[in-house]
């Protein structure tokens, strides 16, 4: 499987050169590394971030996804790490690496991965501020992002 669901940090660099170890068939490799970032939605300065899951279903999830995105473009490879827990503001939440012998393949299969990560992945935020927590809602300029892959 190639989707990693865990609690602790990870390397993007050290985990893109690992994909891409003696892979001389890949010609393009895309990357995406999402941040916390110190603002909260409410605007208040962001003390931290916990992502809350049933992790079965996450990683069922997770695996779903990276599977389309491998039926609908030719990777060579494709790698989704996901983070849970509390994580603060600079450390990273998900890596998404595609490798094609493209670059079109690669960079449209890393959008369409985080713009279905992004909605689909059953992942539940909280935001903690000084000010208290509050969960965060979904929004709608996802769901519009990941209408564009519907096909019909």
């Amino acid at each position: 499987m190639a989707v990693r669901l865990q609690r602790e940090p990870f390397d993007a660099g050290a985990e893109a050169a690992r994909l891409t170890q003696g892979r001389e068939e890949v010609g393009a490799v895309v990357t995406f590394t999402g941040l916390c970032r110190r603002g909260a939605d409410s605007g208040a300065p962001l003390t931290a971030l916990t992502l809350e899951c049933y992790p079965e279903m996450a990683e069922q999830e997770l695996a779903r996804i990276e599977a389309e995105a491998r039926a609908r473009w030719p990777l060579a490879d494709a790698l989704v790490i996901h983070r849970h827990g509390r994580i603060r503001p600079g450390e990273p939440i998900v890596f998404v690496a595609t490798l094609s012998a493209h670059r079109a393949a690669a960079f449209e299969a890393a959008q369409f991965l985080m713009d279905y990560l992004k909605t689909s992945a059953p992942f539940w935020k909280q935001e903690e501020t000084e000010e208290g927590t509050s969960w965060v809602a979904a929004k709608a300029v996802d769901d519009d992002a990941a209408r564009r892959w519907d096909e019909g």
